[in-house]
């Protein structure tokens, strides 16, 4: 747990900036509370994501999910999928859930921080604190990133560092109080 009232940065924030894209959700709300459907031990699916148009020259999207409050030095990645094609701007509910085969062609997901390649839910320990949930959107001037399935979240971030031209995010808070 950070101490009280520290945040620990996420893990654009050392990136070039870019523009903002607009990400929106039927499930999620900016800077609220996430639902229980999306925390691992009480439904464990991804959220509805949508996101607005990328600039000239975007050939590509990724999505990632990252909780920079877990308690492990290098915080904890629930979802990355990237390889998303440029005509697509919406993930439904449940998409990167399981082999639920909702991903759009082409889309590719590393494996999360639970080591399945799909969509890991929320699972803070208990009396931890909130952590905060970060769904990033990332424009790519890619069609194809450069890793495969098999890279570790953290290279696909390092291909994001220099191919993002856009990116938006969401962030929704989870806290497991204890008994």
């Amino acid at each position: 747990m950070s101490e009280p009232g520290t945040r620990r940065p996420l893990p654009h924030d050392f990136h070039p900036p870019v523009p903002e894209l607009v990400v929106g959700s039927e499930d999620l709300t900016d800077g609220g509370p996430l639902p229980d459907g999306h925390v691992y031990a009480k439904g464990n699916s991804s959220p509805h994501l949508s996101w607005s148009k990328g600039p000239a020259g975007t050939l590509g999207y990724a999505v990632t999910c990252y909780d920079p409050d877990a308690p492990t030095g290098s915080g904890f990645w629930h979802r990355t999928v990237f390889d998303i094609p440029a005509h697509v701007t919406e993930l439904s509910s449940g998409a990167g859930t399981g082999d639920s085969g909702r991903l759009p062609k082409g889309a590719l997901t590393a494996r999360n921080d639970y080591g399945s390649r799909d969509f890991g839910g929320a699972a803070p320990p208990p009396g931890d604190g909130p952590h905060r949930y970060v769904f990033t959107v990332y424009a790519v001037d890619r069609e194809k990133l450069g890793p495969d399935a098999d890279a570790a979240p953290a290279l696909v971030g390092f291909h994001l560092r220099f191919h993002a031209i856009a990116r938006g995010q969401l962030i929704a808070e989870y806290e497991d109080p204890g008994e």
